[in-house]
């Protein structure tokens, strides 16, 4: 997509708002872990859990600022969180699925933009990780640990880039191998027929039937929690752009869709706009939103509007800006002595009300990358 002078004058204009916000917190926190902030300051969540899933993202949020900066101090910061973070890949237990999500996040990330060696010895580790999680007879990666061992998410369509990566970088195509059964299965377990997706499928173990689509973070069973729509929209084209199969492209297309379609009905209700409520099929009340679920559904609309011609592009393109639009103006804080950016984001929508209408470090992380993949649109996280 060719952008607009305009376009291109909105997101600079942001990208000069996130660059004093993440560099006063880079300053406060360092090489803590961000997660929530609790009255405006974040509490370093790699002393309570070092292998919680979003622990990559306060280091990914920093190294996009390395790329679209060049100022060390991001990189220092970023690489004190990957340093701490092999504890956990040392202890294993803990780790699952989402290891894409936290050394994606750090060093692979580290090792695209310095090329610094012992990063890409831990994302290769990591990467073995996830591929061991693969089971041959059911075709997926299972999801969480305990007795789920027939789980898959939608999720995890994010995790396979590390897979992608590690096999263009050893040369050795069974990553590749596990990461497109991977999505096969997620194509015919957990993407419906009218584009929307399932969060979990449980499956036999034994065979890949499918047994029980439970309804997850969502609403309930069959509703539509809107990030794990982000996830399948940005995870499928994410898989399309690595391997060039047409047929995650157009799943990637289906869900966007989808989302497309059900945010401009939801935005065309009183009071409300193009930022997302948690899920597309729960009730009008009460009114709950999960921004990060817009950050994540924009990134991935941009891959698409790349990866279409440059007529079909545009509707996934305006989507996107659409949605980034909406959030800077309704849902940021830009006050440097406060930390997180995005607000009004949901773990999920049964969270407790200290995980509900709440500021998510992945919220701030895929805003950035969106915002910075309009200056660059080269660049390519994932």
């Amino acid at each position: 997509m060719i952008i607009s002078e305009k376009e291109q004058k909105w997101a600079q204009e942001v990208w000069d708002r996130i660059v004093p916000k993440v560099s006063a917190e880079c300053d406060r926190l360092g090489s803590k872990i961000a997660y929530i902030p609790v009255n405006g300051r974040y509490d370093d969540k790699g002393k309570e859990d070092l292998p919680w899933w979003t622990n990559g993202f306060w280091p990914g949020l920093l190294w996009l600022l390395f790329k679209g900066t060049g100022d060390a101090k991001y990189r220092d910061a970023a690489r004190g969180v990957e340093e701490r973070l092999d504890e956990a890949l040392a202890g294993y237990e803990g780790l699952h699925h989402d290891v894409g999500f936290m050394w994606n996040s750090t060093a692979v990330l580290d090792f695209k933009f310095t090329g610094y060696a012992p990063s890409r010895v831990r994302a290769l580790h990591a990467a073995n990780i996830l591929a061991g999680r693969y089971n041959p007879r059911g075709r997926f990666i299972r999801a969480w640990n305990l007795d789920r061992v027939g789980w898959i998410i939608i999720d995890c369509l994010m995790n396979l880039s590390i897979l992608y990566w590690a096999s263009d970088e050893t040369k050795d195509p069974r990553f590749r191998y596990v990461a497109m059964e991977h999505a096969d299965t997620a194509i015919r377990h957990l993407l419906r027929p009218d584009g929307s997706c399932n969060h979990i499928g449980i499956l036999d173990p034994d065979t890949g039937d499918i047994l029980e689509t439970p309804g997850g973070q969502g609403y309930a069973p069959g509703s539509s929690w809107t990030r794990g729509q982000a996830w399948a929209v940005y995870g499928f084209a994410i898989s399309a752009f690595h391997t060039g199969e047409r047929r995650y492209l157009n799943a990637a297309r289906q869900v966007a869709h989808y989302f497309i379609s059900a945010l401009y009905r939801y935005a065309a209700l009183p009071g409300r706009s193009f930022v997302p409520p948690i899920d597309f099929r729960a009730p009008d009340e009460p009114e709950l939103y999960d921004s990060s679920a817009g950050a994540i559904a924009a990134c991935g609309l941009l891959l698409i509007a790349e990866l279409s011609p440059e007529d079909e592009g545009k509707l996934y393109f305006d989507a996107a800006l659409n949605i980034l639009k909406a959030t800077e103006e309704k849902f940021c804080d830009w006050d440097p002595s406060r930390d997180s950016i995005v607000q009004k984001g949901a773990e999920a929508y049964h969270a407790k009300a200290d995980r509900l209408q709440v500021p998510l470090i992945y919220a701030d992380y895929f805003f950035t990358e969106a915002v910075l993949r309009l200056l660059h649109p080269d660049l390519k996280a994932w």
